[in-house]
């Protein structure tokens, strides 16, 4: 009989902690970070989800040889029983999205999910494998940003879209193991990921349109003597400092925590290292997405998002993420 173990390991279910970030970093970017991502947000994780079983059952063959530990292949969940679980899945993902977010968010939850098994079906031995499962990530900080205007998201999108790919090229290489040149390059692009969510533009204020009407005194009302207009109060420095300060800390945590995984494998490209560098790149996205969240001006948002990282660092030793 299947246990809620097996089901645990067929979906990676403590990967799914490094889900979430992307739809707060898509809200705040957004503006519309509020209760309703937290919806949205269980709509992603089942949709993650899903797309892990769907992985599975599509792989079942080749796992048979190369990893006959896992569910399917060792017997624990039948190929039946995984494509079940990951129809089921994503049909509830999507119910989620729906009711959450309405038809804006039903718009880009549906494109996800095709997305996702798009990827599992058809593009993940191909060379655009990378890329497809880049544009999940993707749309799922998007799918964040449906409230609002989702084009205010599209920077973050791109800055998580770009790790993801950096992820998926290792993951290609974790039995084979890789050469040098591959970590190398994914290092450099982890390096510009960084940096872009250190600089993207800060999310402007609304503020009143040129030429709006404003309310003048009635002719002959009383008005007040003009009085010498104070200073306007500038913002408190200490909060300002760490406000700027909080974006570029997080994201140097995302680096020495991925970037030093890939590093140690372009030392020692082997499938171990490759295997750990990938676990590297799932448990610490949380912290790219606080510091991009943090850029956007919820900073103590972003911290407790990049609290995840550490999180789920310590559940993959018991259950991997890959």
């Amino acid at each position: 009989m299947t246990s809620l173990a097996d089901l645990a390991e067929l979906v990676r279910a403590p990967a799914a902690l490094s889900v979430p970030g992307d739809l707060v970093a898509g809200a705040a970017a957004a503006g519309v970070l509020g209760p309703r991502t937290a919806g949205l947000a269980g709509a992603s994780v089942l949709l993650y989800w899903a797309g892990m079983a769907a992985n599975d059952w599509a792989d079942r063959g080749l796992d048979a040889e190369e990893r006959p530990e896992r569910p399917i292949p060792s017997g624990r969940i039948t190929p039946a029983a995984a494509a079940g679980v990951a129809a089921g899945l994503t049909a509830a993902g999507l119910g989620l999205a729906a009711a959450v977010g309405g038809r804006r968010a039903a718009a880009v939850a549906l494109p996800l999910a095709a997305t996702i098994w798009g990827y599992d079906l058809a593009a993940k031995n191909t060379a655009a494998g990378p890329a497809v499962m880049a544009a999940c990530r993707g749309l799922d900080v998007l799918l964040g940003a449906s409230p609002g205007r989702p084009v205010g998201a599209l920077p973050a999108a791109l800055t998580v879209a770009a790790h993801t790919w950096t992820v998926t090229a290792l993951s290609r290489r974790e039995v084979s193991g890789a050469d040098a040149a591959l970590p190398r390059r994914t290092l450099a692009g982890t390096a510009l990921v960084a940096l872009a969510a250190t600089t993207l533009p800060r999310r402007a204020t609304a503020s009143p349109r040129p030429g709006a009407a404003t309310a003048s005194p009635r002719p002959g009302a009383a008005t007040a003597s003009p009085r010498p207009l104070a200073a306007e109060p500038s913002p408190r420095p200490l909060a300002g400092m760490v406000a700027a300060a909080l974006p570029v800390g997080l994201a140097g945590w995302y680096v020495a925590r991925y970037g030093g995984a890939q590093a140690r494998v372009a030392a020692d490209p082997t499938a171990g290292r490759v295997r750990a560098a990938v676990g590297a790149g799932i448990t610490g996205l949380p912290s790219l997405q606080g510091a991009l969240t943090a850029r956007a001006g919820a900073g103590l948002v972003g911290a407790l998002v990049a609290l995840a990282a550490p999180l789920g660092g310590r559940l993959a030793r018991k259950l991997s993420p890959t």
